[in-house]
This record gives C-alpha cells, sequence and structure tokens, in this order.
C-alpha cells in the first residue's frame, strides 16, 4: 500500500465535535479488524490439548497445526496493500471479513487435521490483511490533530480480542463441565470456541458497509468529488480544494521504496535495516506468544486444573490490556527507548523467575505451592512488562525510524522478519517443552537479557523527532 505519510496539511483543522464522533465510529470500526487479529491469534489457546486428544499427535505436529496460521498471516499482510490500492480499503476489509467467517465455520468443522490446518492458514491470511488495512485506513481517514489517538485503536483492539477470545473460551468450558472435548451444541467444546468467531467476523462485515471509503484512495482512482464530500464528513469547515489539492501532492512525491534501496554496508543490508529486524526478532524471540497460544497447555502441564488454566489465559490477557494502556499513556512522555529497557529487565525478572519455578519436580502431578504461585506471578509480571513496553514501542519505532525513502520497503522487511520469528517461537515450543520446559524459559530469559545491550548500542531514540529528521 502506498505511504501515508502527507504533506504539511494548511487545509486541515481540528475536527469540529459533531465531526469527531462519526469520525471516532469509522476509526472504531475499521479497528474491527484488530479485535478479529486478536481473537483469530489467540482462541486457538483453547483448542491446543483438544486437537491433540482428537487426531492423537505429537508435540510436533501439533505445533506445525498451530503455527501454520503465521504462513497465512504473513502472505495476507505482504499482498494486502497492493490489493487495497487496486479495489479499495473498504473491499479489502471486507474481503477480511468473508476469510475470518469462512475460517471459523471450517475450523470448527474440520474433516481431518489437514483441512483444519487449512482453515487456520485462511484466517491467518485474514488476519494478516486487517493488519495493514486497520492501521493504513484509520491514518487516511483521522483528522491529523486526532490521528495518533484514533491509531491506537488498532493496538487496543487487538489486545481486548485476546481478552475476550480467552473469557468466550473460559466460559465454554465451564458449559461443558470443564472438558474441550465435552460436547456442547451438538460439537466439541473446542469446536464451539473456534466457531464462536463468525459473530465479530459477520460483524465486522456489516459494520464494513457503515464505513466511507478512504479519501486518499478515492483521489488515486480519480473520484475527487467524493473525496471532498468524505473530508467534509470527517474533518467539518476545511477548504476542501486545498486539502485534497495537498493529499495529491502528498501522492506525487513520495518516493516509492525498493527493496533495492535497503542494500548497502557490509552486511547486505544498511545498519538501520538490521536494526529493524532485530527489533522485530527480539519482540517475539522472548516467548510473548507462547503466553497467547499455549499460556493453557503450560498450566495444565504444571498441574493446573482446566478450568483454572483457561482463567489464568484470560487474567493474562487483562493484564495485556494494562500494559498496553500504560504504553499509550507513557511513549510520548517517556521516550521509546527508556520504555524498552524498562520492559527488558522486567521481562528477563519475570521470565528467569518462570525458568526457575519451572525447574523443580512436579509433586503429585503439581509444581509445590511456592514455585506454582511464584510461576503464576512471574508470568502475568512477564506480559505486564511487554506490553508496556515492546509489544507497542516496536511498531511505533518501525514507523518513525527509517529515511523516507527507506520506510515502506524497510517496514515490510521487519515485519516479514517478526512473522517468521513468531512462526520460529510457535512451532517450536511444544517440543522444547517435552525437551526442558525449565530450559525453554531459559532461552526466553537469555533473549529479554540481550535486548538491554542491543537497545543501548544499536537502537536511537525518536521521540519528539519529524520523520524528514531520520534521514
Amino acid at each position: 500500500m502506498t505511504s501515508t505519510a502527507q504533506a504539511p496539511q494548511s487545509g486541515a483543522r481540528t475536527a469540529h465535535p459533531e465531526h469527531l464522533g462519526h469520525v471516532i465510529f469509522i476509526a472504531a470500526a475499521a479497528a474491527m479488524g484488530g479485535f478479529l487479529f486478536g481473537y483469530d491469534s489467540s482462541v486457538i489457546n483453547g483448542a491446543v490439548e483438544a486437537i491433540r486428544g482428537r487426531y492423537d499427535i505429537g508435540s510436533a505436529a501439533l505445533a506445525q497445526v498451530i503455527a501454520i496460521a503465521l504462513i497465512g498471516c504473513a502472505i495476507g499482510a505482504a499482498t494486502a496493500g497492493r490489493i487495497a490500492d487496486r479495489i479499495g480499503r473498504i473491499r479489502c476489509m471486507q474481503i477480511a471479513a468473508v476469510l475470518f467467517t469462512i475460517s471459523a465455520v471450517g475450523s470448527a468443522l474440520p474433516f481431518a487435521l489437514w483441512d483444519l490446518a487449512f482453515w487456520r492458514i485462511v484466517g491467518g491470511f485474514a488476519i494478516g490483511m486487517a493488519s495493514v488495512i486497520g492501521p493504513a485506513y484509520i491514518a487516511e481517514v483521522a483528522p491529523p490533530a486526532y490521528r495518533g489517538r484514533l491509531g491506537s485503536f488498532q493496538q487496543a483492539a487487538i489486545v481486548v480480542g485476546i481478552a475476550i477470545s480467552q473469557l468466550v473460551n473460559w466460559g465454554l468450558l465451564n458449559a461443558a463441565g470443564g472438558d474441550q472435548r465435552g460436547k456442547l451444541m451438538g460439537l466439541e467444546a473446542w469446536q464451539v470456541m473456534l466457531g464462536v468467531m463468525v459473530v465479530p467476523a459477520v460483524l465486522y462485515g456489516l459494520l464494513s458497509f457503515a464505513i466511507p471509503e478512504s479519501p486518499r484512495f478515492l483521489i488515486s482512482v480519480g473520484k475527487r468529488d467524493r473525496a471532498r464530500a468524505i473530508l467534509a464528513e470527517v474533518e467539518g469547515d476545511i477548504d476542501l480544494d486545498a486539502r485534497v489539492n495537498e493529499i495529491e501532492l502528498a501522492m506525487k512525491s513520495e518516493h516509492k521504496s525498493s527493496f533495492r534501496d535497503l542494500l548497502g554496508g557490509g552486511f547486505f543490508f544498511k545498519p538501520i535495516v538490521w536494526v529493524g529486524i532485530g527489533l522485530s526478532v527480539f519482540q517475539q524471540f522472548v516467548g510473548i506468544n507462547v503466553a497467547f497460544y499455549y499460556s493453557s497447555t503450560l498450566w495444565q502441564s504444571v498441574g493446573v486444573d482446566p478450568t483454572d488454566s483457561f482463567f489464568y489465559s484470560f487474567t493474562t490477557s487483562i493484564i495485556n490490556i494494562v500494559g498496553t494502556v500504560i504504553a499509550m499513556i507513557f511513549v510520548d512522555r517517556v521516550g521509546r527507548k527508556p520504555l524498552a529497557l524498562i520492559g527488558s529487565v522486567g521481562m528477563a525478572v519475570g521470565l528467569a523467575l518462570e525458568a526457575w519455578a519451572f525447574s523443580y519436580d512436579l509433586v503429585g502431578g503439581k509444581l509445590p505451592s511456592a514455585q506454582g504461585w511464584t510461576a503464576l506471578i512471574a508470568a502475568h509480571v512477564f506480559v505486564l512488562f511487554f506490553a508496556l513496553s515492546w509489544g507497542v514501542v516496536v511498531w511505533v519505532m518501525l514507523g518513525e525510524m527509517f529515511p523516507n525513502r527507506l520506510r515502506a520497503a524497510a517496514l515490510g522487511v521487519a515485519a516479514a522478519a517478526q512473522w517468521i520469528a513468531n512462526w520460529a517461537i510457535t512451532a517450536s515450543f511444544p517440543s522444547l517443552a517435552d525437551w526442558n520446559l525449565s530450559g525453554t524459559y531459559v532461552i526466553y530469559t537469555v533473549f529479554a537479557a540481550l535486548s538491554i545491550p542491543f537497545v543501548l548500542k544499536f537502537v536511537n531514540e525518536t521521540k519528539g523527532k519529524s520523520l524528514e529528521e531520520m534521514g
């Protein structure tokens, strides 16, 4: 998708209150894609052990079924921009809504393991599309004075989607008598968990018919009058001709960066590109997605009752929301780099405590009381420090740190690195946990600790700098 950066907004004013309410609705509707991103990513947490039992598969095969959605994510993210530039942002949202719906139905009614994996790829493709389209659309529709706050709707929607998925899973598990394979609505409980996503997916599709197309896209395809009307809707009493001209000028002056622009330096890519890749990899290699994909399985493996394990997954998701709100409040006050360092230290401590707790032998099928409570509290500490730092800061920095001539291509490479790192952690955890659960958390602790010197040496603060100052 073409960059959303624009020339100085001399034709734009702050939206009037009567227009701001409408803009908030538009941003919230678009952010439903983020909600589905979070929901679909983490709902599988409630089905992991049931899938293992239903299809009688080992940890390696199970991991591939869980992680295979990330292949769809990478493809969806890579192609969504081009699709949106050809058919529009709204049509792209509608395609994503249909794919989310199809994936939910297919995942709930699989014939075999292979088609469950296929439907997860379909859902992953929708996640990838939503991860690109939502932020871009909100940035293009939001009045300049409110762009930052409205843009945060996407991240907020993702963490709320994660939390709601865990709450729904917990409720359905209780309704099925605490058995993931217990009968519920004529299906096994885990199938209902995956199928419930139909509800927000359909809502997302319906909302997409209630919001306008991006003025930027309309101008790009020559529909200036429609673009003017939408700009009047969202920005109120402005000089519409000047505003349209500004957008056109910005689009003409954009440099469409290519992969070739990233090459240089002694190690294939320019140094700044490697920093972006490093941020993406460290964000995933601390094992954050283990908390969202496998937490129920993790707690059950150390003797926690299945119903309680689902509840702990929900409380972890609430902590994730709290941490995200903290980051949104302080990222512009404290700065990106200090927040990342605070998060790295907190994550390293939390992960080290989990590694220590999991090093003890189970007594009666459970961790000893002290170690059990330590593991539970440390897991919440880890997620809190991730959410208030790396969960938000990395995406903020990736959007700011690259020079204008590199930004789009460099962001694409960094995002691809993030999906690959996510896949590596997701696919490896079950086998690593079978090998040595404590040792697995030692590995995550090492990466959290290594992120500290990485940030200190290679990451520059971007707070308060314009995009043009990045070179």
